[in-house]
């Protein structure tokens, strides 16, 4: 006997395949069904065509067990018409990404090779790297594509068919097909992403790529071989870009990715994302790890090291949100940067304020890149916003040119340069001791400013500590330059 079919789909993928869950559970051998279709969405789509023919093996008696959708039902004869309902899934507007995304979650501009995504838990980091391939293969920008993981479990159960992973960020017409056999997925206008794990590297020699998602790369055994075997199968393209989605780690390869000039960096923090998250969540983690260098890490997305050389380390660091009202003096700190070139120095630019009872409060970061006309713009910007007292700029290697091009901008601020007469680590070390003292307070997490002050290490940092020394010079003369000016008493 042959049970004639007649399927009218208005459900999309999700319906026809709910339709063939529901069948599946029948029981009872009733001869093969045939089906007569009328769909009305995805007629032409490859899927549907292999749901149809998958269709022919079911049992005549699980049409029974699908009564509720059935439209019509023909006494005396095994014809049924089934019509699937579009089902209560993501609005369209959920799959605008343009419009969801928040800024820390689009792609930046410029010219750049890796963008370095580091974030905290649920942040949003699979959601930006899903997103971001989509759009680049919706483009015709991505056509070899490289999803590469912890582990091919971890591939599979995130990046593919995570919640937010490839499979469930697609509307039904961009969704990408599911190849398990090759370990990869093909999208309808043919670009692949084919999968690799890192305990597996040695797999990334042969293939080649156009564009890489490498998620959790901190959390790689493997982490140096999985990223050079990457790199030298990014050859498919003149412009290969690769996105890195991480919760950092103070390992190198992370270190050496942040300092890299073709590398752009991304930051961000769980409470990023508060509005997705549940509040109890949100509670709970603020509780148990609030002010912990595991919190700084998996929660801010800072990268923390516990050095015993460094100056400073996370449990130094306190918090008061509020902008103190009783502030009796306002300095905006510089060190400047007198090149703009890509291996430049930033000007470390640093607002900081001291409150009757005695304390520090740094209020703002703003360091930045740029000529010194450009820094220059936003210290005097900074300087009215706050109504500063007064900047401080070192003047070390541009003597008067640091006051002229800050005077250029307004000849009125309040100006004092300084010298360095001392060692980085002889000036550093007193302005530690506050911070130890419970002297010097941030209004907010200052991210960048203190995973620099928690990696300087006196003797082994290579590298310009901008944001370090602008502090320095702000707390200092805040807080310690009438101690280092005032009279000297031996006792003899």
């Amino acid at each position: 006997m042959t049970n004639n079919i007649t399927l009218e789909n208005e459900g999309g993928l999700e319906g026809l395949y709910d339709l063939l869950k529901e069948l599946r559970k029948g029981f009872g051998d009733s001869g093969p069904v045939t089906v007569k279709k009328k769909t009305t969405t995805d007629e032409h789509d490859a899927r549907v065509k292999t749901f149809l023919k998958k269709l022919d093996g079911v049992f005549k008696n699980a049409l029974k067990r699908f009564g509720d959708k059935s439209e019509e039902v023909l006494e005396g004869t095994s014809d049924v018409c089934l019509k699937t309902k579009r089902p209560p899934g993501r609005p369209a507007a959920q799959f605008d990404w343009a419009k969801n995304a928040r800024p820390n979650q689009r792609v930046p501009a410029g010219c750049w090779v890796n963008w370095l995504i580091l974030a905290g838990r649920g942040f949003g980091k699979t959601r930006t790297g899903a997103e971001n391939i989509r759009q680049w293969v919706n483009d015709g920008v991505a056509r070899r594509i490289a999803l590469v993981g912890h582990t091919m479990h971890d591939v599979r159960s995130v990046m593919v068919d995570g919640v937010t992973g490839l499979m469930n960020i697609c509307p039904n017409h961009e969704r990408p097909k599911l190849e398990v056999k090759q370990n990869q997925l093909v999208w309808p206008n043919g670009a692949i992403a084919q999968f690799f794990s890192s305990e597996a590297y040695e797999s990334l020699r042969g293939p080649q790529f156009d564009t890489a998602w490498v998620d959790e790369l901190a959390k790689f055994r493997s982490a140096r071989e999985t990223w050079d075997q990457l790199m030298f199968c990014m050859r498919a393209s003149k412009t290969p870009r690769t996105i890195i989605t991480t919760t950092p780690r103070p390992i190198p390869i992370i270190k050496e990715l942040v300092d890299d000039e073709s590398t752009i960096v991304t930051r961000g923090s769980t409470m990023d994302n508060k509005e997705n998250l549940p509040k109890a969540y949100l509670t709970h983690m603020q509780k148990l790890y609030g002010g912990t260098s595991l919190g700084a890490q998996e929660l801010e997305g800072l990268i923390v090291e516990e050095n015993w050389e460094a100056l400073w380390s996370q449990n130094l660091f306190q918090y008061q949100k509020i902008v103190p009202e009783d502030l009796v003096r306002i300095v905006v700190a510089v060190d400047p940067a007198l090149t703009n070139h890509k291996r430049s120095d930033q000007t470390g630019i640093m607002v900081v304020g001291k409150c009757k009872d005695g304390n520090a409060y740094v209020l703002e970061d703003l360091t930045r890149k740029g000529t010194p006309n450009m820094w220059a713009h936003t210290v005097v910007r900074a300087y009215k916003k706050w109504n500063a007292d007064r900047i401080v700029a070192e003047v070390n290697a541009g003597g008067d040119l640091v006051e002229q091009v800050i005077r250029t901008m307004d000849p009125s601020v309040s100006f004092k340069g300084v010298r360095a007469t001392r060692g980085k680590v002889t000036r550093a070390e007193p302005v530690s001791a506050l911070y130890e003292q419970g002297k010097v307070f941030h209004i907010k997490r200052f991210l960048e400013l203190e995973e620099q002050l928690c990696g300087y290490i006196p003797g082994t940092s290579k590298k310009s500590p901008d944001r370090m020394d602008a502090l320095v010079w702000g707390v200092t003369s805040l807080l310690l330059e009438q101690q280092q000016t005032s009279p000297k008493i031996w006792v003899v």
